[in-house]
């Protein structure tokens, strides 16, 4: 049992050159499968879920204590059981947390706060069955200050990778590593401070690695431009050199990604952008490999309000769609799930739902998750039965 405590040189193709398809899912179920209360069990859910293959994990930003929690979801019959694994107390354990949490190799939750601490920039805590335990407080200085809600990796030896969105030796954030000892501590390594903007500046995603031990990720602002770029960085010896791969401007190609990236079998990655676009609301994109260089391709483009696409990690299944949310836009300005689906060198957009605000819950900031039955699950951070946000489920057809 779990403690009962009180309980994110290059070519860019043109959209003219790329067929897309739009159309309305059809056989799709939508239903709210939990309410929060924004009491014990906590409100306010900044991100998606985590999945072990039967449970589901996530945090809520405020709730339980005032300070938000993390939970675990559990299928109950034909119903789902919501558990208070932790409440946050704006303390030395932290507060607000906005990410989703990381099952680690030892199948433990491992994540991050975005206050509290001893210095009041945040934490990277540890939660097991005997309870929870705070690997690192940030300063705010140099080591970095207010991780992001980008979604923490862990590698074979059960170092814990993340960025900040702050702090760094020029303030504009940075990538750190969690080194772990043999008796179990760790002590924080700063891997990158991004430097006063053109080397990019505040990221918001999280890192991800390649086969050869690399990182990538992006920054939300800074870059040539000042729209933010995509980075990768290459260890060397004791140190690690970062590369800019891509820098946007904020046209057709889109702009201020919030999301980090993603990798499928070949090498490529995918992620979005919440701004420009030719619809003006973000872009979806694709960076592959090509020779020395990367190929920069827009895979589509958002209608909506600036700031309306997705800010969480997309997510890729076992046939190649990509699947995620924006935030504000749709029929009723609320947000959308949709599907990306790629065909002969085209890619088919399927909305798969539009969310409708007040008990149908609105403002999506959530990742999505895929079960093994292809059922997709997220989370809306207000509305819902008592407007405290909601978890909800897309069955698949």
């Amino acid at each position: 049992m779990w403690p009962s405590s009180r309980r994110f040189s290059i070519h860019c193709l043109s959209l003219l050159s790329l067929i897309f398809l739009a159309t309305k899912a059809e056989c799709q179920t939508f239903s709210i499968i939990y309410n929060f209360t924004n009491q014990n069990d906590g409100g306010t859910p900044l991100a998606g879920l985590s999945y072990d293959g039967k449970n589901f994990y996530g945090t809520t930003n405020t709730g339980g204590s005032g300070y938000g929690t993390v939970f675990e979801l559990s299928p109950s019959g034909s119903n789902w059981a919501l558990t208070p694994l932790h409440s946050f107390t704006a303390g030395p354990d932290g507060a607000a947390p906005d990410a989703r949490v990381l099952i680690g190799p030892d199948k433990t939750l491992y994540g991050t706060t975005t206050q509290g601490g001893p210095s009041t920039f945040g934490t990277v805590f540890n939660l097991k069955h005997s309870g929870n335990s705070v690997l690192y407080s940030f300063l705010g200085g140099n080591d970095g200050a207010q991780p992001s809600a980008g979604d923490l990796i862990a590698d074979s030896m059960g170092n814990i990778y993340g960025t900040t969105s702050q702090g760094g030796t020029s303030g504009n954030g940075s990538v750190y590593k969690l080194v772990r000892s043999k008796n179990g501590s760790y002590t924080e390594q700063q891997l990158y401070s991004f430097g006063r903007g053109t080397d990019g500046a505040f990221p918001i995603g999280g890192v991800v690695f390649d086969k050869a031990g690399n990182l990538y990720g992006t920054t939300t602002l800074g870059g040539e431009y000042g729209y933010g770029m995509i980075y990768e960085l290459k260890p060397s010896g004791s140190s690690w050199t970062e590369t800019i791969l891509y820098n946007f401007q904020d046209g057709n190609d889109g702009g201020t990604p919030y999301t980090g990236l993603i990798q499928d079998k070949s090498g490529n990655f995918y992620g979005a952008t919440v701004s420009g676009g030719t619809g003006a609301g973000g872009v979806v994109f694709e960076l592959s490999p090509s020779g020395d260089t990367w190929q920069y391709n827009v895979l589509y483009a958002i209608d909506g309000w600036e700031v309306s696409g997705p800010f969480r990690n997309l997510v890729l299944d076992s046939k190649g769609n990509l699947y995620g949310t924006t935030h504000c836009d749709g029929g009723y300005s609320k947000g959308t799930i949709w599907e990306l689906s790629p065909s002969n060198g085209t890619w088919t957009y399927t909305e798969l739902y539009e969310m409708q605000g007040g008990t149908g819950g609105y403002f999506l900031f959530t990742n999505l998750i895929i079960d093994k039955e292809d059922n997709l699950y997220g989370t809306a951070s207000a509305g819902g039965a008592n407007g405290y946000g909601e978890i909800f489920k897309i069955s698949a057809p």
